[in-house]
C-alpha cells in the first residue's frame, strides 16, 4: 500500500465530526436517555419475578471466593463478593451492577457506531438496536458473568476498531490484553473473540502489526491474567471441561448450524437482523469499512466455532453489537433522511412489543395472556419439559414455596434430629435458594452435589439425618434405612422438573457419608 492509499486509509477510519449537541463520548443525548431508560427499568420492573435460579447459587458462590468455580471464572462471583459486603444481598443490590452494564452496553454501541465513521443519526440508531435487543435486555435485567462479557467483548471491538496497520498502538494493545485478560476471567468464551481476532490479523492489512509487540504483548498480558484460573482449573481436575461435555451430551439440545443461525433472530430481535446483516455485509465488502474488517472476521470465526459446538443460540450475543452498529451506519448512508424519524419510531415500537419476554414488564398471569395473544410459546433450549413460562422466567418461581416445605419437614425433626440434619439438593438452585431463604427460618445451609457445591462438601460431617430434595425416592434406597415424604413443591409457574420429586426425609445412612457424597457429584 502506497503512501497515499495509506493517508485516505486514516482519513475513512477517522470518525465523523461531533456534533454541538453531542453530549460526552460524542454521543447525542438521545444515547444517554436510552441508557437511563434501560437502567430504570430493570431497577424499577425487574424485581417482579423475584431473583433467578442462577443468582442464589452465585450469592452462594461469593461466600467462597476461589480462582474458579465448575461452570465459571471467577471475577463476576468477585464483584458480587464486594457488592454483598458494602450493600448487602436484598434484591435491588444483587441486581445494581448487571443493569449499570446494560446501560453502559447501550453506549458502547452508539460508541461503536461513531469509530465506524457513522454520525449522530448512526449513533442513536445503534444504541437503540442494542437497547430493544431482547438477549442484552435480557442479560441486564439478571446478575451473572453473561452482563460482563456483553460488555468486555464490545470494549474489544472498539479498540479493534481504532487499529490502523501502519502504527504500533503498543499502549492500545495493552488496553486490548487487559480487556481480554479480564474477559477471560469471567467467561472463557472471550477465547473466541481471541481466535477471531487472531485469524483477522492474518487475513487483514493489519497482518503488519504481527511484526511489532503490540499484539503479543496484548496476547501475553491476556494469558498472563488468565493463569490463575487455568492453575486452580489443573488442581481441580478440569471440572470445567467435565461441566461442558456433560451439559452438550445431557442438558442442551443440540442445534445445527442453520438452525444455530435462525436462534439468533429472536435472541436480536428480528426487527435487528436488517441492521446485523447490512453491518456483516458492509464489514466483509465495503471498500469504506476495509479498515473495519477484523471485526466482520471475528463474528464469522465465533460463529463458526459455536454452531460447530452446537452450542445454544445466545452464546453468540456477544459478537453482534458491532454489526449492528456497522448496520445504523449503512442505514444513515441512505438518501431517504427524512424517513429517520419513521425507522427510530418503528425500531421503539418494536422494542416494546418484545420487551416484555426479556423482563418483568407485566404481571405474570397478564405476561402469559400476552404470550398466548402473539402466538407465542415458550422456547426450549435445553431438554427439560416447559410450562406456561419460558425457563428465563420460570427459574424466578417456586422457592418461596419450596423453602416452606423445607422448613416444615426440619421443623418436624426432633431438636437431636435437627443438630444431625443436612438438607441435600439435587441442584445448585435449590441450594442457593434454600441457603439465602431459609436463614429467616434458622435452617442449616442447604448443602448439594452439583457444580461448585460439591466442592464444598456435605457440612456436618457426623450427620445421618437429610432432608432431601429434587431427587428420585427409589434412587436412594441403597443408602437410607429410611425414607418419608415431607410435602412437595407446588407452584404452577416453576419449572416442570422442580415438582417432579417430593421433598424427603431420610433417616439411618447406611455409608459414610463421604463415600455417599462422592457418589453424587455432578457436574453440568
Amino acid at each position: 500500500m502506497d503512501v497515499a492509499r495509506d493517508a485516505a486509509s486514516d482519513v475513512d477510519r477517522a470518525p465523523a465530526p461531533v456534533s454541538q449537541d453531542s453530549g460526552r463520548w460524542g454521543l447525542p443525548w438521545g444515547v444517554w436517555v436510552l441508557a437511563a431508560v434501560v437502567f430504570l427499568l430493570e431497577m424499577l420492573v425487574g424485581p417482579r419475578y423475584g431473583l433467578f435460579r442462577d443468582e442464589y447459587y452465585y450469592l452462594a458462590c461469593a461466600d467462597h471466593l476461589a480462582w474458579g468455580y465448575v461452570d465459571q471464572p471467577p471475577l463476576s462471583i468477585a464483584v458480587l463478593a464486594a457488592v454483598k459486603a458494602v450493600l448487602g444481598d436484598a434484591l435491588w443490590a444483587v441486581r445494581l451492577v448487571p443493569a449499570l452494564l446494560g446501560s453502559l452496553l447501550v453506549l458502547l454501541g452508539g460508541r461503536l457506531a461513531r469509530a465506524l465513521g457513522g454520525g449522530r443519526f448512526a449513533r442513536l440508531l445503534a444504541a437503540l438496536a442494542v437497547a430493544v435487543a431482547p438477549l442484552y435486555l435480557g442479560h441486564a435485567g439478571y446478575y451473572s458473568m453473561n452482563s460482563f462479557d456483553l460488555v468486555f467483548w464490545a470494549t474489544a471491538a472498539l479498540l479493534v476498531a481504532r487499529l490502523t496497520p501502519n502504527q504500533p498502538h503498543t499502549r492500545r494493545f495493552a488496553l486490548l490484553g487487559l480487556v481480554l485478560g479480564l474477559g477471560l476471567l469471567n467467561k472463557i468464551s472471550v477465547l473466541f473473540f481471541g481466535a477471531g481476532l487472531a485469524v483477522a490479523l492474518v487475513l487483514t492489512p493489519l497482518r503488519r502489526l504481527l511484526l511489532r509487540p503490540g499484539p503479543w504483548l496484548a496476547a501475553g498480558l491476556a494469558g498472563l491474567i488468565f493463569v490463575p484460573h487455568v492453575l486452580w482449573q489443573a488442581a481441580k481436575g478440569w471440572p470445567t471441561r467435565e461441566f461442558i461435555e456433560n451439559a452438550t451430551r445431557h442438558k442442551n439440545l443440540a442445534l445445527g448450524p442453520v438452525a444455530f443461525f435462525l436462534g439468533q433472530l429472536p435472541e436480536l430481535h428480528p426487527l435487528n437482523a436488517a441492521l446485523w446483516l447490512a453491518g456483516l455485509a458492509w464489514l466483509l465488502f465495503a471498500s469504506r469499512a476495509r479498515p473495519y474488517r477484523a471485526l466482520g472476521i471475528v463474528y464469522l470465526v465465533a460463529f463458526a466455532i459455536l454452531a460447530l459446538q452446537h452450542s445454544k443460540a445466545y452464546y453468540l450475543g456477544p459478537a453482534y453489537p458491532p454489526l449492528l452498529a456497522a448496520g445504523a451506519v449503512v442505514v444513515e448512508g441512505l438518501r431517504w433522511r427524512f424517513l429517520r424519524p419513521v425507522v427510530v419510531s418503528v425500531w421503539l415500537l418494536a422494542g416494546v412489543a418484545v420487551a416484555p419476554f426479556a423482563t418483568p414488564l407485566l404481571p405474570v398471569d397478564t405476561f402469559i395472556a400476552y404470550q398466548k395473544a402473539l402466538g407465542q410459546t415458550p422456547q426450549q433450549e435445553e431438554r427439560s419439559a416447559l410450562g406456561p413460562l419460558p425457563q428465563f422466567f420460570a427459574d424466578r418461581f417456586g422457592w418461596e414455596q419450596l423453602t416452606d416445605v423445607v422448613a416444615t419437614a426440619y421443623r418436624s425433626l426432633s431438636p437431636d434430629e435437627q443438630a444431625r440434619a443436612i438438607i441435600v439438593t439435587r441442584n445448585y438452585g435449590e441450594a442457593g435458594a434454600l441457603r439465602y431463604l431459609g436463614r429467616r427460618f434458622g435452617l442449616p445451609p442447604a448443602v448439594s452435589q452439583h457444580n461448585s457445591f460439591y466442592f464444598w462438601g456435605p457440612g456436618r460431617e457426623t450427620a445421618d439425618v437429610a432432608i432431601i430434595v429434587g431427587m428420585d425416592p427409589e434412587s436412594l434406597r441403597d443408602s437410607w434405612t429410611s425414607i418419608e415424604v415431607a410435602g412437595r413443591l407446588q407452584s404452577p409457574y416453576a419449572m416442570p422438573y422442580e415438582q417432579r420429586w417430593p421433598v424427603l426425609v431420610c433417616r439411618g445412612l447406611k455409608l459414610p457419608l463421604q463415600d455417599a457424597w462422592r457418589r453424587g457429584r455432578h457436574f453440568i
